[in-house]
């Protein structure tokens, strides 16, 4: 009985748990749906009274969203591919190469994990304002080209492959690139798929640095295009709510296609699946 008690107590707490954060995604649905009036009825409700789907198509040409989709997707995809370039190169060059100084020098790495992204924004700007990169692609995706983080996560999974694969293609006289492109990268498909996924995320729901490169309309990202439905004396909540919505769309989508490299579920199926 005890346990019972204790097992209803514990899943209880978890549903409250995920209910609150379940409600404000549901309230930015439904007030996506409403009127200007009916946003500050109260009490509030999460039904509308009437379904006003004109919101999105009112909220996507209101401002150019096609233009700020396009320039997100440059700058996402242009982080990706800086994230596994340069992440993979510095993290083989971690894990497998022998220099002085690697394990200092990646200890300085990792310590720059705990400097505040607000502190480095500065000099960032002043970097890329010295280039002439203000308003334009090379000033958005510069700062993303590469991660501490990523470098962490990939030489910690390259540690992790046997180096008899190296080995035996040191014997076939390859490269050191050759092992790196031909052996370690097709091994290491699981951790290139999860930093280019965070990767992707994070490019794509960033504000801060986009709103500070950026001064022109057609240069600016999507988070800052729903940030302009704010006004200095008013704000439009359906709108704004409605392009939040439609602009969070492709990072479920991401999240949802590679769910199995985050959950083990896919592994379960196949050894059901497996005939001995």
């Amino acid at each position: 009985m005890a346990k019972i008690l204790l097992r209803t107590l514990v899943y209880g707490s978890l549903l409250l748990l995920a209910l609150s954060m379940l409600v404000p995604f549901l309230w930015m649905a439904a007030t996506a749906f409403m009127d200007d009036l009916e946003v500050y009825r109260f009490p509030p409700q999460l039904i509308p009274q009437q379904w006003r789907w004109s919101n999105f198509t009112e909220a996507l040409t209101l401002l150019p969203f096609d233009r700020f989709f396009f320039n997100t997707l440059i700058v996402a995809f242009g982080a990706v591919l800086g994230q596994l370039a340069t992440c993979s190169l510095a993290a083989y060059a971690f894990a497998r190469m022998n220099f002085k100084g690697r394990e200092k020098i990646f200890a300085l790495y990792l310590g720059t994990m705990m400097i505040p992204a607000i502190v480095t924004l500065i000099p960032a700007f002043l970097i890329i304002n010295a280039l002439g990169w203000m308003n334009t692609y090379w000033g958005l995706v510069t700062p993303a080209l590469t991660s501490v983080w990523g470098i962490f996560l990939l030489r910690q999974f390259f540690l992790t492959i046997p180096r008899d694969y190296e080995d035996v293609a040191r014997l076939d006289g390859a490269s050191e690139f050759i092992i790196f492109w031909k052996i370690i990268l097709p091994l290491s498909k699981p951790a290139l798929a999860t930093l280019a996924i965070f990767a992707f995320m994070g490019s794509w729901k960033d504000f801060l640095w986009p709103l500070i490169v950026t001064s022109r309309n057609d240069m600016r990202t999507v988070e800052v295009g729903i940030a302009m439905f704010h006004s200095l004396h008013a704000t439009n909540w359906p709108y704004q709510m409605a392009a939040a919505i439609v602009v969070m769309l492709p990072i479920v989508i991401v999240f949802f296609s590679g769910a199995k490299i985050f959950y083990p579920w896919h592994y379960a199926d196949r050894i059901k699946r497996m005939k001995f």
